[in-house]
């Protein structure tokens, strides 16, 4: 089987090699090549491990695809700003879909928010709501703070259109989704939250006990 593989690439490439010299000796210009794409290096990202209640969830910023959003959630993280704060939303569709999202941080804490960040559209950044990625909360585009929510499963239409500027994803997570649908099925309060929130607070709600920046590998 191995000699069925390598033959035809043999002969491919013997084509290859003799065409272009042939091709010199009678004065015809070789054949072009294909162009071969190069290789693309893949985007720095920073590791930040939270440590919660129900466990720890390890998330790679984005620091070089979504530079603002990433380095604002940074430094909350560096200035120990998230510390003591919670996840306090769950949301999933109807119908027992465990598609959904866990939203957490500051709660517009006066002590602990940063000015707001501008907005970064994933038609930029190339990121897109699926499983796992972390997004910035925000009310309008270039309001968001110091809270964020994680996705669970397929929520593209949080994503920018050409009508729609969408949420700002700026990274993913990398270990602890077990952590992350745990928390997207604690227990809810049914009657606290406003508007579209109601129904989808958690109680009690599940505390973030640190966010560092995960320990460099040996």
């Amino acid at each position: 089987m191995m000699r069925m593989l390598l033959l035809p690439f043999v002969a491919a490439l013997a084509v290859g090699l003799t065409a272009p010299a042939m091709a010199q000796e009678h004065g015809v210009p070789p054949p072009a090549l294909p162009d071969v794409p190069a290789l693309q290096p893949e985007a720095k990202t920073v590791p930040v491990v939270l440590t919660t209640s129900l466990g720890a969830i390890t998330i790679a910023l984005e620091i070089e695809r979504a530079p603002l959003t990433a380095g604002n959630f940074l430094r909350y993280v560096d200035e120990k700003r998230l510390d003591g704060t919670v996840f306090y939303r769950s949301f999933t569709y109807d119908g027992g879909s465990d598609d959904g999202f866990i939203q957490g941080g500051t709660q517009n804490e006066p002590r602990r928010i940063l000015p707001p960040v501008p907005h970064e559209p994933t038609s930029q950044t190339g990121l897109s709501h699926v499983d796992g990625v972390i997004s910035l909360a925000q009310a309008a585009p270039g309001t968001g703070t110091g809270d964020f929510f994680i996705i669970v499963g397929d929520m593209r239409g949080f994503d920018a259109t050409e009508t729609e500027p969408g949420f700002a994803a700026f990274g993913r997570v990398v270990s602890g989704m077990d952590v992350v649908r745990a928390i997207l099925a604690a227990p809810r309060s049914p009657t606290r939250g406003e508007g579209v929130m109601r129904g989808q607070m958690l109680e009690p709600p599940v505390r973030i006990l640190t966010a560092r920046r995960a320990p460099a590998a040996p």
